[in-house]
């Protein structure tokens, strides 16, 4: 589907919001399309901008937080400050929102009740399989940015500037969440290639594959 990006590198908090505003409204389209066929239910997120990052969204404090989903209420908190969205002329934001929504996506499924029932069967995979619930995620945002990508007015060098962003976002340091960076970039190119949701089976995907 056609999905226009508005201008972000100027215009600071209005500017983000109707930025984000637009690809949430582009991911409810598409997705709702996707759910008709596939015979699901589909209901929206809410949507909730946060212009002064401080205090907490659904008990998880702001701060140096990005964008996040929470479950519990089925919305999508994104703060309209800081270095992952002002100013940027790279398509990381647009990741960033579609990666949030794929989490919407895992609780409309029931991906997500199935992942809470392991993590917690299962207290010695825990880092394991919060990776592998984040990286379906990354996955699924590929699924999506490839199915809009050529009306986004963008170059192959647009998304290898992505995928940079995206691997310098990943878990380097030894804390394990998200997955490596490179293992971040292989799932989002790999749902970005196949266009499908299907190919997003993190699940039983060898443990090399989500590391």
């Amino acid at each position: 589907m056609s999905c226009p990006e508005t201008a972000l590198s100027d215009g600071g908090i209005p500017r983000g919001r109707e930025y984000l505003a637009t690809v949430v409204k582009c991911l409810d389209k598409s997705w709702q399309g996707y759910f008709r066929r596939a015979k699901l239910r589909f209901g929206p997120p809410d949507v909730r901008y946060v212009d002064d990052p401080h205090g907490t969204q659904c008990g998880v404090p702001l701060d140096g937080v990005d964008a996040l989903y929470c479950h519990t209420t089925r919305t999508l908190v994104f703060t309209l400050t800081g270095r992952w969205i002002e100013g940027r002329t790279d398509l990381y934001p647009f990741k960033v929102a579609a990666h949030e929504y794929a989490h919407h996506l895992q609780t409309l499924t029931g991906v997500r009740r199935a992942y809470e029932a392991r993590h917690r069967a299962e207290p010695r995979r825990r880092a394991e399989l919060r990776r592998r619930f984040e990286l379906q995620a990354d996955c699924l945002a590929g699924v999506f940015m490839g199915s809009v990508y050529g009306s986004l007015a963008r170059t192959g060098k647009d998304w290898a500037a992505l995928k940079d962003a995206v691997r310098a976002s990943g878990d380097e340091d030894g804390h394990s969440s998200h997955g490596k960076g490179a293992t971040r970039v292989s799932w989002l190119e790999r749902g970005r290639r196949t266009l499908t949701p299907s190919a997003c089976d993190t699940w039983s995907a060898e443990a090399s594959k989500v590391s």
